[in-house]
């Protein structure tokens, strides 16, 4: 398990190979599974896999790169919209992080890469889906196998990944030693040594 969290790495470029559908649903069953604040489980999915052009249409991909969003024949072949019922709980947005990691961890176990999409057309999105109003879209996941590889970086002095003239995307990630405190909250390096 933690060698699939040290390795996953978000994809945006994937084979046009089909998922199939019991991974697709192990991945929802996964993410049904997460822990739910008073165990409300206020979340359902819509699994997409024909109607993908309709999900990419209404999605942004990768803002620090000029032109990140796949390109034909680099599209997901999956979708899992992630909705919350608001009748059950109004803020889901715990539940969701949990939910999501169960999917995208899920999924990597399977070779399956994934790119976790929160820049929607929401309004679209309700309409194409015909998702009642009690609900509200929280993320998007998209699923393929994957044609491009992401590498973690050191990071230096700017958060926005970039890709090298392989392709190969090069994501900034902070060093252990800068976010864990212990005991208390040490302001600076220095205090922590």
């Amino acid at each position: 398990m933690s060698q699939l969290i040290f390795n996953r790495r978000t994809i945006r470029k994937f084979k046009q190979k089909r998922i199939s559908k019991a991974i697709l649903m192990d991945c929802i069953d996964a993410a049904r599974l997460a822990p739910s604040a008073a165990n409300l489980q206020p979340l359902e999915y819509i699994l997409v896999t024909k109607k993908l052009d309709r999900v990419f249409q209404y999605t942004k991909w990768a803002g620090y790169l000029e032109d990140g969003s796949p390109k034909e024949g680099e599209k997901p072949t999956a979708y899992i919209i992630i909705i919350s019922n608001s009748k059950i709980n109004k803020e889901a947005k715990y539940d969701v992080g949990l939910a999501v990691g169960n999917i995208i961890t899920t999924a990597l176990e399977k070779d399956i890469a994934s790119c976790i999409i929160g820049s929607l057309n929401r309004h679209e999105l309700v309409r194409c889906f015909k998702i009642p109003k009690k609900y509200i879209i929280e993320l998007v996941v998209a699923l393929g196998y994957p044609e491009q590889t992401s590498k973690k970086e050191a990071l230096k002095k700017d958060v926005k990944y970039w890709l090298d003239k392989d392709g190969v995307l090069h994501v900034p990630k902070r060093k252990l030693t800068d976010i864990a405190h212990e005991e208390i909250f040490a302001k600076d390096k220095a205090m922590r040594d």
